[in-house]
């Protein structure tokens, strides 16, 4: 049985070959490779929300060749090797788990998730914060700016409270929204979903998971709204709202029952 080992190798062997001999490989930077790592990562996420192991482990291994095809241009450049890399993870998983590869004694996952952000802190980061890329899309930067926080114990108590702050931003949206304040009613929207997103955590639900959940939802009722309509001898755009209303609750109701 092939080794998980000598698979690895199998990869960078070919990894090796194709940027000698492949005229698209040879040409590639990592300013080229970026938008396609982005991509490949939103497939990975998408393979992962509707739990296809099959498309998990086809863009699990798209993500491991890019991994690979960094470091080969980072050799090349005479930046770090691939070892660099498979070592530098190594040491930090093992700085970063004193409870298991010292002796730090931990009670609970919290624990673990407190200890790691402060072992973070003692690696020269600056802020608690300072881990979340400003790239990340807005839902999950989100999410992480709100766990980090919590691991200094900057964190509601309960699930009652969180909800009384989103009733609270609700109502100054409202009266944003009555100044007529274009500036202010952004503003105030943004606190809401941020309290909503805070309250999902303490929900026990992602909310990035959760919103997409609704998106792939709201696109299949609508497109089997549309085909609807269409076996009807009808289009969407020419139809009344009442109309197109009256469809997409026998399409949320068939899908019910089926």
């Amino acid at each position: 049985m092939e080794t998980t080992g000598n698979a690895f190798l199998r990869l960078v062997k070919i990894m090796d070959e194709l940027r000698a001999q492949c005229p698209w490989d040879k040409k590639q930077t990592i300013q080229t490779l970026r938008s396609l790592t982005i991509e490949e990562t939103y497939e990975l996420a998408d393979a992962i929300t509707q739990q296809s192991w099959k498309d998990i482990k086809e863009e699990l291994g798209d993500i491991l060749l890019h991994i690979v095809f960094y470091a080969k241009i980072a050799t090349e450049q005479k930046q770090f090797s691939l070892e660099d890399v498979i070592h530098g993870v190594c040491e930090k998983l093992i700085f970063r788990h004193p409870h298991i590869y010292g002796d730090v004694q931990v009670e609970n996952e919290e624990d673990v998730k407190r200890n790691w952000e402060n072992l973070k802190l003692k690696e020269g980061k600056k802020s608690v914060l300072g881990g979340v890329p400003a790239a990340l899309p807005a839902t999950v930067k989100a999410m992480r700016l709100q766990e980090k926080a919590k691991q200094v114990g900057f964190e509601w108590d309960n699930r009652g409270q969180v909800w009384e702050k989103v009733e609270e931003e609700m109502k100054e949206l409202q009266e944003a929204i009555a100044e007529n304040n274009t500036e202010h009613i952004e503003e105030e929207y943004g606190d809401l979903v941020f309290s909503l997103i805070n309250y999902a955590r303490f929900l026990h639900i992602d909310a990035e998971s959760a919103l997409e959940r609704t998106n792939k939802k709201f696109i299949d009722r609508f497109t089997r709204m549309e085909k609807e309509a269409i076996t009807n001898g009808k289009n969407l755009a020419e139809m009344s709202l009442e109309e197109m209303d009256a469809i997409w609750n026998r399409v949320k109701q068939q899908k019910k029952e089926s």
